[in-house]
């Protein structure tokens, strides 16, 4: 499965952004997706992650109420659409696809990874 990030840029505190995950090698549907973020000096955290066929969504604290995954099978593409962006959400995005069935947020657990693209929040 290759997985490519893009969408990433810079955005004023506030703002919103797209960010987008388009997969291949494997049927998009069988897996579920996962966004997860590293920002300079700190570790791996998870974002957001969303079922196969999509009615199931998991967040993380940070942007819960801020953010929403999405998914569009036929596409092959999965979305986090940001908004009220703060400095605090700059970081290389990357996305992951799993095998399993179940939405987890954790990164050891997801097979396939993304390059990343990176999101700058302004103040």
């Amino acid at each position: 499965v290759q997985l490519q990030a893009s969408g990433g840029g810079l955005v004023q505190l506030g703002g919103s952004l797209r960010v987008s995950c388009v997969a291949s090698g494997r049927t998009f549907s069988s897996l579920v997706i996962g966004w997860f973020r590293q920002a300079p000096e700190k570790e791996r955290e998870f974002v957001a992650a969303i079922s196969r066929s999509g009615p199931i969504t998991y967040y993380a604290d940070s942007v819960k109420g801020r953010s929403t995954i999405s998914r569009d099978n036929a596409k092959n593409t999965a979305y986090l659409q940001m908004n009220s962006l703060r400095p605090e959400d700059t970081a290389v995005y990357y996305c992951a696809a799993r095998m399993g069935i179940s939405a987890v947020s954790t990164a050891k657990d997801y097979d396939y990874w993304g390059q990343g693209t990176l999101v700058t929040v302004s103040s």
